[in-house]
């Protein structure tokens, strides 16, 4: 038996996401044949941004390397020992708009995106413009990425639960919400 169910900890994750505000779309689980490596995928949104123009994706990758070593230490422990907090999966959250006619500044939305994560939830502010044909208008698309560490010592003990991480999330797909509007005018 694992020493940690993972599914069972995106299964929390989900539950977590919708006591934050969030609303579940899709989960995908992918397993690696050669490797065993694993990733969870889930898409959701805030609930007020049903059928609006943004996209959160989740998506936590699991290293059978880093598990098998992590039951491996867990299980050579004393009873009443904690594992040390060397062992963690990466969480990836990225946001997605549609091709947005009149796009942000950078400069302006990373400034701004990064008193709204914090240094707690750094945020990569990328895009690409995209041009149909060489008389068209470019298409900007607009992607923000943030990576966190998921403790494997802290999922063990029930305390992984990423409060301040979803509240960040919510707050950055607010602020994109709100100003979606005026991007794609």
């Amino acid at each position: 038996m694992a020493v940690i169910d993972v599914a069972g900890y995106v299964a929390e994750l989900k539950d977590h996401a919708v006591d934050h505000g969030f609303h579940v779309h899709d989960e995908r689980h992918f397993v690696e044949t050669y490797s065993l490596r694993q990733v969870w995928e889930v898409d959701l949104h805030p609930e007020e941004g049903c059928g609006g123009p943004l996209d959160l994706h989740l998506a936590l990758e699991v290293d059978p390397r880093v598990l098998l070593a992590f039951e491996d230490l867990v299980v050579d422990l004393p009873e009443d020992a904690e594992p040390p907090d060397r062992f963690h999966f990466p969480l990836t959250f990225t946001w997605a708009l549609p091709p947005l006619p009149r796009g942000p500044d950078l400069l302006r939305l990373t400034i701004d995106l990064a008193g709204v994560g914090g240094i707690d939830l750094p945020l990569e502010v990328s895009a690409i413009d995209s041009f149909a044909s060489a008389t068209d208008a470019p298409e900007r698309r607009l992607t923000i990425v943030a990576h966190q560490k998921v403790s494997l010592a802290r999922v063990l003990a029930g305390e992984e639960l990423m409060c301040d991480t979803f509240d960040r999330c919510l707050a950055v797909s607010r602020f994109l919400l709100e100003g979606s509007p005026e991007w794609m005018d």
